[in-house]
């Protein structure tokens, strides 16, 4: 099953009140395992990034202005999403503001029903908690110390190691292994000489120009040792 871990990074909390885009990450899962292949993408929110925005991810508008607009990667991106589930943390989030900005281009906005939210299993699973992205890595054990700032990239990274826990990766893979381990033991394996020979699967022609070169190459061909044993 393909999956798309994806995070974005944004000048604000409210596409309604003018607040855009400025980075998407997805990076693709086969079966739960990251395949490699990602979509990465810096976006020019064509606005300003307020203080509060570039304390969270530290993309400034000097470094963001001239990188393509939304409307310039939607295609690539909708390519690479394709139509498989989105695993996203806190996903009411994102999916505002990459349907606000699918809306500025005139494109159909994405369906909820494709999309899992880690921050909502988070929530049953550990009720009560805190069920940051940070909270998560701390109680998992995953490390994170890479994330100084917020990084689309970076997060979905971070959000694949931490979906599979909440999936019961690590623990299915232990259950996995131990069963594994248990039928490697229980297999006998018997070693011994064949009880007949098996029967030779070369042509004639082709026995005799083996023959030719072991002849050519002399006592130190190493197919002489298996002789005594024919």
């Amino acid at each position: 099953m393909r999956e798309i871990i994806l995070d974005t990074e944004t000048t604000g909390l409210d596409p309604q009140k003018g607040d855009r885009l400025v980075e998407i990450g997805c990076l693709e899962l086969l079966n739960s395992i990251p395949t490699g292949q990602v979509f990465h993408q810096y976006i020019d929110p064509q606005r300003d990034v307020p203080d509060e925005a570039f304390r969270v991810h530290g993309l400034s508008r000097e470094f963001l202005a001239g990188k393509p607009l939304f409307a310039d990667v939607a295609d690539d991106f909708l390519e690479f999403i394709g139509e498989d589930r989105l695993v996203i943390h806190n996903a009411e989030f994102d999916m505002r503001f990459i349907n606000a900005e699918l809306a500025r281009i005139g494109r159909p906005p994405l369906g909820m029903a494709r999309v899992v939210d880690t921050l909502a299993i988070a929530r049953k699973k550990h009720p009560g908690a805190s069920n940051s992205l940070d909270a998560l890595c701390s109680r998992y054990k995953i490390d994170n110390s890479r994330r100084t700032k917020h990084g689309a990239l970076l997060d979905s990274e971070i959000l694949a190691d931490v979906y599979c826990e909440l999936m019961g990766g690590r623990q299915t893979a232990l259950v996995l292994q131990t069963s594994v381990a248990k039928v490697v033991r229980e297999i006998k394996v018997v070693r011994g000489a064949r009880t007949s020979k098996l029967p030779s699967m070369l042509s004639p022609s082709e026995q005799d120009a083996h023959e030719q070169l072991v002849a050519q190459i002399g006592d130190k061909a190493f197919w002489n040792q298996y002789r005594s044993e024919s």
